[in-house]
């Protein structure tokens, strides 16, 4: 669709990247903003500016943060003897909002996927290793999400680790096959976390 405003237009397709949104879409948000007071759009076009040059990655654990190292990882009432496994930070903030987990966490940065093009090299596992290797690490509870993609994970850290003198565990599967920890409710988690499994290759 041609609009009058090669402004708009242009405003229009970038806001058509982000996921779920077609032009339809992107173009009502647009002409939303143009309905709303000027401060508001420069309020939203800062804080994303902000966003994309001052967010930070933790060095430990690799999850978001504002500094160096992530308020999880510096909290010293954290037991830093358990690492928690996850794809991303939706993960992250999801088991963090059941308040059943008192440990630190391990961010891969995503799942090993061939058909996406996703390799080990292209994770954040070297530098798990590393945390197990040089912190006094006792157990490692994977949580990734119930896909195949997801076991295929677990199951290539599990290689890299067996012969570590630590526990590996998994969060119990009332988690549905081929669902994605993001979108399970906060009492099912709860409860996988609460009663993990230790990790076995079948």
């Amino acid at each position: 669709m041609n609009s009058p405003s090669k402004v708009l237009d242009h405003a229009v397709d970038n806001i058509a990247q982000l996921p779920g949104i077609g032009r339809r879409s992107a173009l009502r948000l647009a002409l939303h903003l143009l309905h709303t007071p000027k401060s508001k759009g420069e309020n939203l076009a800062e804080s994303i500016k902000n966003l994309v040059q001052n967010i930070k990655y933790c060095k430990k654990c690799h999850s978001i943060s504002d500094k160096e190292i992530c308020s999880v990882c510096v909290n010293p009432n954290r037991n830093k003897s358990i690492i928690c496994v996850v794809e991303d930070i939706r993960d992250v903030m999801a088991i963090e909002n059941t308040n059943h987990f008192n440990g630190v966490y391990h961010v891969l940065g995503g799942i090993i996927s061939p058909i996406e093009g996703v390799s080990p090299t292209d994770l954040n596992i070297d530098s798990l290793i590393n945390r197990v290797e040089k912190d006094n690490v006792e157990e490692i509870i994977f949580a990734l999400s119930a896909t195949m993609e997801g076991d295929t994970t677990t199951f290539y850290i599990h290689k890299k680790l067996k012969d570590k003198n630590l526990k590996i565990s998994s969060i119990a599967r009332g988690i549905g096959i081929g669902e994605e920890i993001e979108y399970i409710d906060e009492l099912t988690l709860a409860r996988s976390i609460i009663n993990r499994v230790p990790y076995s290759v079948v």
